[in-house]
């Protein structure tokens, strides 16, 4: 671990619902690899990367805006998933599990957007995660940095 979107949980729910979709999808037909497989597994992809993506920018409405992407990408998600159970290619099993990882995942991912919009509507504009850049790279705090700092003096 090393970036700030490692920490939510909402992104730890949606990357192990990644995951899962991708096993899940295994077994689809090969005649599904360009269909309903590949709609299931970047959408599922989807929730993840834009919760990550949200998280790296540096106003609190880009993540917002990132958030809303993330929400519509598990809408999607849940379709392919009602439809591939439909056609029987998720059984029952499979998908009741899917089902509960994509619902624990879009609480924890409407719980993030809740927090998100208290900052804006509080009148934090900044993301303030960022401000800390040990948090988003892997900065060896032994390197010299006397070099970096700016100048105090005119």
């Amino acid at each position: 671990m090393g970036h700030a979107y490692e920490t939510l949980k909402a992104w730890k729910k949606a990357d192990d619902l990644a995951v899962e979709v991708y096993r899940a999808t295994v077994g689809f037909p090969k005649s599904e690899t360009y269909g309903l497989s590949s709609q299931m597994r970047r959408a599922a992809v989807s929730v993840a990367a834009n919760i990550a993506e949200g998280a790296a920018r540096q106003y609190m409405k880009e993540y917002q805006q990132f958030l809303y992407i993330a929400k519509a990408s598990m809408a999607e998600l849940s379709y392919h998933m009602h439809l591939a159970h439909r056609l029987e290619l998720l059984h029952d099993a499979d998908h009741n599990r899917l089902e509960a990882l994509r619902s624990d995942a879009g609480r924890m991912l409407q719980g993030l957007l809740e927090w998100v919009e208290k900052q804006i509507a509080g009148g934090t504009s900044l993301n303030k995660r960022l401000s800390e850049s040990l948090e988003l790279y892997q900065i060896d705090p032994e390197l010299p940095t006397d070099n970096c700092k700016l100048p105090t003096g005119n």
